[in-house]
């Protein structure tokens, strides 16, 4: 068994110092194994130009958020992902980095950009990918990534145990859907969320609906935060669940795909 945890707040935009001390001072007391903190956590999220992005975006790892959360992990003793604007050179990426007493461990770069990310972020070139720890084996998908079923499913292909997800949502239906997508993968997913509201832009209003959760293989939601409320939540889950996709004696999730009859999926134009 090993615990796992999400913190859900307000961001304060812009703010990245303030945002980072605020994290760090309710994580002062905190037991748990994993943690996932929101995509861009410690930025804010509606950037209204590509000026804004550069000056908030950072290089990994040396950049200062993922080295105060290194050095967080090593203090704690546990791994963190958490959510935040990359550059690289003079390219910028929705980024989310795993970090854990070792140290930087790696970075994904979100798939699927929703609405005005396109404008100021580069689609994603990493991949998909899962980190072997020693608590179990970590994949990460970022936000609006898990409106689509692929996201989830070539992870657990991959062998995650847990599906860390960062997020800023501001569509309703993440939080019911995600139920789905652990049972149809028989894996975790914690998905942290924020919450509050930025309007810097006319007449452009993003409502962050919170209910971060943490649900198990069997679909069940182990815990969930409220749509308004700042959380820092915990619950023991048993990665060793996810890796039994036996679902009865003549059944098993992945040994019955029959990946031929699927070429479709990446075959047709949309």
């Amino acid at each position: 068994m090993m615990k796992a945890a999400f913190y859900q707040f307000n961001p304060d935009f812009g703010c990245r110092e303030e945002n980072l001390d605020k994290v760090f001072t309710v994580l002062k007391n905190a037991n748990t194994d994993l943690l996932v903190l929101p995509e861009f956590f410690a930025t804010g999220y509606q950037f209204i130009s590509r000026e804004e992005v550069a000056s908030l975006s950072e290089k990994i790892p040396e950049g200062c958020t993922t080295q105060r959360l290194v050095n967080l992990s090593r203090e704690k003793h546990m791994y963190i992902v958490a959510g935040l604007p990359e550059r690289d050179g003079d390219r910028f990426f929705n980024s989310a980095v795993i970090v854990g007493p070792e140290g930087y461990m790696g970075t994904y770069r979100k798939t699927h950009l929703y609405l005005e990310e396109k404008l100021f972020f580069m689609p994603g070139d990493t991949g998909f990918q899962v980190w072997e720890t020693r608590i179990g084996r970590i994949g990460i998908m970022i936000c609006f990534d898990w409106f689509f079923p692929e996201s989830m499913r070539v992870l657990s292909l991959m062998g995650a145990d847990i599906i860390a997800h960062p997020a800023n949502l501001v569509l309703p239906y993440c939080p019911q859907a995600m139920p789905v997508r652990c049972l149809e993968n028989r894996v975790y997913a914690v998905t942290a969320n924020r919450i509050g509201e930025e309007k810097r832009k006319e007449a452009q209003s993003l409502q962050f609906i919170g209910e971060s959760r943490i649900v198990s293989p069997e679909g069940s939601i182990l815990i969930t935060a409220k749509a308004r409320e700042e959380a820092l939540m915990v619950t023991e889950i048993d990665p060793e669940k996810a890796r039994n996709k036996v679902l009865n004696p003549l059944n098993n999730l992945f040994k019955d795909r029959r990946p031929e009859m699927y070429q479709n999926l990446t075959e047709l134009k949309p």
